[in-house]
């Protein structure tokens, strides 16, 4: 059997995100990383679908590392999350009143949380995404007031996180990886990093 952890140890697997959720699931994941990012301005060419901004800016985040930051055994991993309703993203609020606004729209209503996953190093790159249907249920406004106010959800797209009181309170149901909508789709990140390090092709 293939594990992981055992195919990654020559190499450098660095986290290019500043995300606390993100380097949570990989070590809870077990693998072995360090965190190193590098600043990027997020402007998404118009006109592109939730899916494709999500492969935009993650791709994005992992072009902005330097050729020469790449030793051979560098692995780079790069993510970015978007919430969407339709073809309208939700980004990160810019403050409470923003914040209220956005979950009184996921309020009573589904939506899609997709986020966008690059492997880069020296010889190669690939981006893929993973998207998750969340189902809200109709939020009373003391509800959005009280998340909004106590968890200050201004870091988080869509003004919310799963894995906080709003999600034991207020999701019903979600069709698609859990983990995805935390910040990464662990299981197809474990399944697209064995194909990586062992298909000469990919």
């Amino acid at each position: 059997m293939k594990i992981l952890q055992k195919l990654l140890q020559p190499y450098d697997l660095v986290l290019a995100s500043g995300s606390p959720r993100r380097k949570i699931l990989l070590e809870e994941m077990e693998l072995p990383f360090r965190v190193d990012t590098r600043p990027v301005e997020e402007v998404v060419p118009s006109n592109h679908t939730p899916e494709a901004v999500a492969m935009y800016l993650s791709k994005l985040k992992a072009d902005a590392f330097e050729a020469g930051y790449f030793s051979e055994n560098t692995l780079v991993i790069t993510a970015d999350t978007v919430v969407a309703m339709g073809s309208t993203i939700l980004g990160k609020p810019s403050g409470r009143a923003e914040a209220i606004s956005m979950l009184q729209q996921l309020s009573g209503n589904r939506h899609q949380v997709i986020t966008g996953v690059t492997l880069r190093t020296a010889q190669k790159e690939k981006s893929f995404f993973v998207s998750t249907e969340v189902f809200f249920k109709s939020l009373d406004p003391e509800e959005i007031v009280f998340y909004v106010d106590h968890y200050k959800p201004f870091d988080k797209a869509g003004a919310y996180g799963i894995q906080e009181w709003i999600g034991h309170a207020g999701i019903e149901k979600i069709n698609g990886s859990y983990f995805n909508v935390v910040g990464l789709p662990t299981h197809r990140l474990y399944e697209e990093l064995l194909l990586f390090i062992t298909d000469s092709n990919v």
